[in-house]
C-alpha cells in the first residue's frame, strides 16, 4: 500500500499537470476546451462547528492551531467557530501574528517564484475559476504591511482538507472558506500557533 507521502506526491504531480494544461489554454480556446474538462468540483462539505473556546483574543480574531489542523474564528467570550483545515507539510509550517490584508472571490493563482523553483512544471499563473487551486475565496496574509505569500483559501478537492499538505497556506473546503470570507474583515488579526 502506498504511503501517505507518496500519495501526496502523486496528487501534487497530477494537479501540476492539470494546471499546466489549463494555464496553456488561450482565453478563446477555454470555452471550447471546457467541454472536455472534468465535471465542476463539488464545493465540499461544511466542517464548521460552534465550540467553546477560551481565548483572550477579541471577537473577529482568527486563531490557527496547526497541531489540531483547526482554524478558530473567535465569536464571543468563550466561543468560536471551528473550521477543519490543512496546514503546511514538514518544513513549511510557521507561527506568528499576521493580518488579513485583502480578500478575493475566485482568486487567480500565481505560484511564488520559490514554489516554481521547486516545481518548475507549475505555470506562472492560473486564471480565476472553479479549477483554480485556491478555490472559491482567498484571504491574503500580511505582516508589518508586507505580503507573507501565505493565504487562507479554499480547495476544489474536498478531500484536500485535514492534513499536513500545503506549502504554508491554510486550506478549507470551498463551502467553509465562503462562510469564513463573509465573517472576517480586512485588517483582522490572525494568530498562528
Amino acid at each position: 500500500m502506498p504511503s501517505a507521502s507518496s500519495k501526496r506526491r502523486v496528487t501534487a504531480r497530477l494537479a501540476a499537470a492539470c494546471l499546466i494544461g489549463m494555464a496553456s489554454m488561450s482565453a478563446c480556446g477555454f470555452a471550447q476546451a471546457a467541454s472536455s474538462l472534468p465535471p465542476l468540483p463539488a464545493m465540499g462539505p461544511s466542517l464548521r462547528k460552534a465550540v467553546a473556546f477560551e481565548s483572550s483574543e477579541q471577537p473577529g480574531t482568527i486563531v490557527i492551531r496547526k497541531n489540531e489542523k483547526a482554524l478558530y474564528l473567535v465569536t464571543g467570550q468563550g466561543q468560536a467557530l471551528r473550521y477543519q483545515i490543512s496546514v503546511g507539510r514538514d518544513g513549511f509550517g510557521w507561527t506568528g501574528t499576521v493580518k488579513i490584508a485583502s480578500k478575493t472571490e475566485w482568486p487567480e493563482w500565481r505560484p511564488p517564484k520559490e514554489m516554481r523553483a521547486r516545481q518548475p512544471e507549475l505555470p506562472a499563473m492560473v486564471p480565476a475559476g472553479p479549477y483554480n487551486p485556491l478555490g472559491a475565496r482567498a484571504l491574503y496574509l500580511s505582516r508589518d504591511g508586507r505580503d507573507t505569500l501565505y493565504r487562507i483559501h479554499g480547495t476544489n478537492d474536498p478531500k484536500g482538507v485535514g492534513f499536513d499538505g500545503t506549502s504554508g497556506c491554510f486550506r478549507l473546503t470551498n463551502t467553509d472558506v465562503i462562510d469564513l470570507f463573509k465573517r472576517v474583515v480586512v485588517g483582522a488579526k490572525v494568530v498562528v500557533e
